[in-house]
């Protein structure tokens, strides 16, 4: 029977089912392998079973709660198109713009250039700095204490292209994944820093998300404690320090840069205008 349902008729089955035109339109394109233009033009095409038993069982899972980047095992991140799973953190709009700022650092540097992005996570950032950033002369080391992180990070790594070259994987905490001669013009990074028992925080995204890459300690501040006090070591003179944080903790970020000696501190909002990201600069004394 699925033979004779077209590609047009399971979208807007699917789209009846979940109430939700685009996301069914998401779920089809994976099931049926066919993306952007390409699904368009094969709207009229017959499916398989295969295709069928594939958007049925993704379509379970997300009526289930599984949040819907799961469940498609992938999502967009800047020029990126990144795979997914519980491994990781959901790549979002947030941290999109925080990688912009170190984009924009890194651009400023002369000649070449040397990036960190700690807590990489996917990859997301660290290898949008990679894909942006003049393939000549640009290193980019990408960091995380967590095997199943970088084991989706390196997967992601592997669909950038030429760009990879460029690209450094490294396992450990923080600055100790760095080889210790290591000087970075910009380290980036988005830890974990919700607040242990945060009330703030939604139910899906405790329940599915990687618990070691969203909490960070009674004031969600630990992780970014440890960035602060170990970057000067790893920074060059006049290097930049570009962290992810939440909403309500610039003043709290801001305080703990200048105590480390970093000057130019200065928050920068996202695009609901919330505090999101602050940076300072380090200055040899």
């Amino acid at each position: 029977m699925s033979d004779a349902v077209s590609i047009r008729q399971l979208w807007s089955q699917t789209a009846t089912v979940l109430g939700a035109r685009h996301e069914a339109r998401w779920i089809c394109e994976v099931a049926v392998s066919l993306d952007g233009d390409e699904f368009d033009r094969s709207l009229d095409e017959p499916v398989t079973e295969r295709m069928v038993a594939h958007l049925d069982a993704m379509v379970a899972r997300y009526r289930a709660g599984e949040p819907l980047q799961y469940v498609l095992g992938r999502w967009g991140f800047r020029r990126l198109d990144l795979a997914i799973d519980r491994r990781v953190l959901i790549p979002r709009p947030e941290s999109e713009m925080v990688a912009d700022v170190a984009i924009g650092l890194a651009a400023s540097v002369p000649d070449g250039r040397v990036v960190a992005d700690l807590g990489t996570g996917s990859g997301a950032i660290g290898l949008a700095l990679a894909d942006e950033l003049p393939l000549v002369g640009t290193t980019v080391w990408i960091t995380d204490v967590s095997d199943h992180a970088l084991a989706v990070a390196r997967a992601n790594l592997a669909g950038i292209g030429r760009a990879g070259r460029n690209v450094l994987v490294a396992a450990g905490s923080w600055f100790d994944a760095l080889p210790p001669e290591v000087r970075c013009d910009v380290i980036v990074s988005n830890p974990p820093y919700v607040a242990d028992g945060s009330p703030l925080l939604e139910a899906s995204v405790a329940e599915w998300e990687p618990a070691g890459a969203l909490f960070g300690g009674p004031d969600g501040l630990d992780a970014i404690r440890a960035l602060v006090s170990g970057a000067p070591g790893h920074l060059v003179d006049g290097g930049w320090l570009v962290l992810e944080h939440g909403m309500d903790q610039g003043e709290a970020v801001r305080a703990l840069l200048r105590q480390a000696g970093f000057v130019h501190v200065e928050t920068r909002p996202d695009l609901a205008s919330h505090d999101r990201c602050t940076l300072g600069r380090w200055e040899q004394p």
